[in-house]
């Protein structure tokens, strides 16, 4: 029989770090992401760029993976992929997406819904020569959810493009970025006695409504 999972470190229901209070937010979603996005950074949480991406396929059949979000700004959060990929594929197809944010360490979530765009290609260019030469090949050498014959073959497609690529590597034509549009955010705070601050910004017309949700 299985165990249930707990942290011994945390008594059950009892979440006291913080708080989250109408009284105190930023009426912007945007920069009371930049703050809680500082404070994760600064407590020193492994990738706390890491974030979950949701999608669902021309099936009906949702799919989730992680990502890294590389730039946020007014206009979006953005990821970088092949467009070849799943993913791609699927946002391409349906042009919505959720995203998911959890610092565990903060006893924080902050859950973004959206629609998808992709980025210009000077954006993509520019990102793509901050890569690593190794992860720049690798956007070449790998056809992102594309079945293959096994390792060695991805390994020899690599191998043959370091050599194709002697000096810069260009961005791959079926590379680049994609932007989640935020139309509603949702902040979550763990309490004492589970009874979380679950706010929520929804977007209205050029501006933003907070709400509370029971947790």
């Amino acid at each position: 029989m299985s165990e249930p999972v707990s942290d011994p470190a945390v008594p059950p229901g009892d979440s006291r770090r913080a708080a989250l209070d109408e009284r105190s937010i930023d009426a912007d979603p945007f920069r009371q992401f930049a703050l809680w996005f500082d404070e994760a950074r600064a407590a020193r949480i492994r990738d706390p760029n890491a974030m979950a991406l949701a999608s669902v396929g021309a099936d009906g059949q949702p799919s989730v993976r992680m990502v890294l979000l590389k730039e946020v700004d007014a206009r979006g959060f953005v990821f970088y992929t092949n467009f070849a990929s799943r993913k791609a594929r699927e946002l391409a197809a349906g042009a919505r997406a959720a995203l998911l944010f959890f610092w565990a360490e903060l006893e924080r979530q902050v859950r973004i819904e959206g629609v998808v765009e992709r980025v210009g290609g000077p954006e993509s260019d520019a990102y793509f020569a901050t890569r690593a030469r190794d992860s720049q090949l690798g956007a070449w050498a790998s056809p992102q959810s594309s079945p293959i014959p096994d390792r060695a073959w991805l390994e020899a497609s690599y191998v043959g493009y370091a050599a194709r690529f002697d000096g810069q590597v260009p961005r791959p034509p079926h590379w680049g970025g994609l932007r989640v549009v935020p139309s509603c955010f949702e902040f979550w705070q763990g309490r004492a006695s589970r009874l979380h601050d679950r706010l929520v910004w929804a977007r209205a017309g050029s501006g933003w409504t907070v709400g509370r949700l029971a947790p």
